[in-house]
């Protein structure tokens, strides 16, 4: 049974970085199951295969394939890049998925050092990654960015008041280039979840006390799981998404608006 038009991404290849488990994985898993030929990318050489795996054995074909890289490190960006084009020819989608958050507390407790992690690698790094993706895009007049937020960009926390702040300048951050290579056909969008049940996640979810005040004012009145994001990711890489731009959307329950 064909694809629908609207989500078909055969022949096309997407790099989602984070995508050993949790949001990243489920959207290199649903980007595969769309056609797409994935890459999967984090730190741990043995959990991008261990991803591979998974998805392949899913999909029934040789979906995803395995490039280990370090968003801290310039040279480790580019050479995901690079690995990328000359196994498949260009980068048609980019997720930038991965990210840090080394402390929960309070913002007068944080370490610069934690601080420095915190904004190099979910701002910084992004900003690096796109810019090595972006040059061909422009060439083939082609290519959409999604950046995976949170919704902690878009309020106050008192005990994740860094990572917020990150998020929030990624949402700008995709507005900014959403105008400037919007002339050439690229779309750059923000994905801001909620809270969603992942290991990154869990300091918000394994407390009972924390849980319960994130989701019962919620109009879902639960926690959300990684493929209700994956749904997002794939929407905005295809044909359903070609008109949408410098926008962040919102995937977290309704907690937001209650």
């Amino acid at each position: 049974m064909p694809l629908p038009a609207l989500f078909d991404l055969s022949g096309e290849t997407a790099v989602i970085t984070g995508s050993s488990r949790g949001i990243g994985k489920a959207i290199a898993h649903r980007m595969a199951e769309h056609g797409a030929q994935v890459v999967v990318s984090s730190r741990k050489a043995d959990a991008c295969e261990a991803a591979v795996a998974e998805i392949n054995a899913a999909v029934g074909r040789e979906a995803a394939v395995s490039i280990p890289a370090n968003i801290a490190d310039k040279a480790s960006l580019q050479a995901l890049v690079d690995k990328t084009v000359e196994r498949f020819g260009q980068i048609d989608h980019l997720v930038c998925n991965a990210a840090s958050n080394p402390y929960f507390g309070p913002q007068e407790g944080i370490s610069d050092d934690q601080f420095g992690k915190i904004l190099q690698n979910n701002i910084v790094s992004n900003h690096w990654l796109i810019t090595m993706v972006v040059p061909a895009m422009r060439e083939r007049k082609a290519g959409s960015i999604t950046i995976i937020s949170s919704v902690g960009g878009l309020k106050a926390s008192t005990v994740i008041g860094a990572y917020c702040i990150s998020k929030a300048a990624d949402m700008q951050l995709a507005r900014n280039l959403a105008a400037e290579y919007g002339p050439d056909n690229i779309r750059v969008n923000c994905i801001a979840p909620g809270l969603i049940k992942t290991d990154f996640a869990k300091a918000l979810w394994d407390n009972p006390d924390i849980l319960k005040a994130s989701t019962s004012g919620a109009p879902l009145r639960r926690i959300g799981v990684p493929d209700e994001i994956a749904g997002m990711a794939v929407l905005l890489a295809g044909k359903a998404g070609a008109f949408a731009t410098g926008q962040t959307f919102v995937i977290d329950g309704g907690a937001t608006i209650a």
